[in-house]
């Protein structure tokens, strides 16, 4: 298991003047709460690293929890909510079964409503903690526009709508142009997957009879292949197996596209990437280039976090049930 390095905490600050990006017609701003509740980004980012020291998977579970928020209604804490008698909420939909954590943001949650009550959305609450964990990992820092609303909706139903790991680029790129997000940010949002874990499940399809041709998928390193087959054996009766997303997991670091050069992208959606001519470029240029991928990621993160923000939501007492 990767181990989370003290070492690595320091925030790695990039001021790339993200203040002046695109705004949400909710009117978010980096001053939210200067008045309102000064210290809920210092809250935030002492809870969430305190949990990462105890448990090295807390970065890559906050973010791809930040991703299928947004990706799901808008960034509005729906994943948040816990399922009830009448209803199956987001977290128990297929894709986010896996989803862990919920206790760091219930923490923080905890905390600033002490502070200052009634005052900092849960939704907010998650896009401070994803711009934390990439940070304290090694990775970009950007100013987090605030001031979303968390919404009184989530069903588990919807999260068929999230991208799948055997998506082709085609797919992918209409599911991110669904939410506003271009070609680059698909690029660089799925450079998010340095920091991620896969269970085999979701890409030994590649390994065991791919094709009437091909037993392995052709795009994958057979050597890399042959690897992931001893972890993943059919049947395989092992629901803890699966794979790193990239070979440096718990630093945030342009390794992921450096691999998907190799051919060694464990999800087909990941190496896709570098068969499209609509993606292999940005793929090689974040691949030479790590400032370049830390830019555009931080830049895209402010994108992802504009996506479907409310007006007229609440600020949840409880980050796990509505008001």
């Amino acid at each position: 298991m990767a181990v989370f390095s003290p070492r690595k905490l320091s925030f790695s600050i990039i001021f790339l003047g993200l203040m002046t990006v695109l705004r949400s017609q909710a009117a978010l701003d980096v001053h939210y709460y200067d008045r309102t509740c000064p210290e809920a980004e210092k809250i935030i980012r002492y809870t969430v690293l305190n949990a990462s020291m105890h448990d090295a998977k807390v970065p890559a579970r906050i973010l791809r929890m930040f991703f299928h928020d947004c990706f799901i209604r808008g960034c509005d804490a729906s994943v948040l909510l816990d399922s009830t008698p009448q209803n199956q909420a987001e977290k128990d939909g297929p894709p986010n079964i896996s989803l862990r954590a919920f206790y760091v943001i219930d923490d923080a949650k905890t905390k600033l409503e002490s502070a200052c009550p009634k005052t900092v959305s849960c939704a907010d609450i998650v896009a401070i903690a994803a711009r934390d964990v990439v940070a304290m990992s090694g990775g970009p820092f950007w100013n987090v526009l605030k001031g979303r609303k968390d919404g009184r909706i989530s069903k588990a139903s919807e999260t068929i709508n999230l991208p799948a790991p055997t998506f082709n680029v085609s797919t992918l790129i209409q599911s991110f142009t669904k939410r506003g997000l271009g070609v680059k940010d698909l690029v660089a949002l799925s450079g998010g997957h340095t920091l991620g874990f896969s269970h085999c499940s979701s890409f030994q399809a590649r390994l065991h009879n791919f094709s009437s041709v091909h037993d392995i998928d052709p795009t994958m390193n057979p050597e890399f292949a042959e690897t992931l087959k001893k972890k993943c054996r059919k049947p395989n009766k092992n629901g803890n197996a699966g794979q790193f997303l990239d070979s440096t997991a718990s630093t945030f670091d342009n390794n992921y596209y450096k691999q998907l050069l190799a051919g060694k992208g464990v999800f087909g959606s990941d190496q896709a990437l570098y068969g499209d001519y609509r993606t292999k470029w940005i793929v090689e240029s974040f691949a030479n280039d790590q400032s370049l991928f830390f830019k555009e990621f931080a830049t895209s993160m402010v994108k992802l976090g504009n996506v479907g923000v409310m007006e007229n939501g609440e600020v949840r007492l409880n980050c796990r049930v509505v008001n």
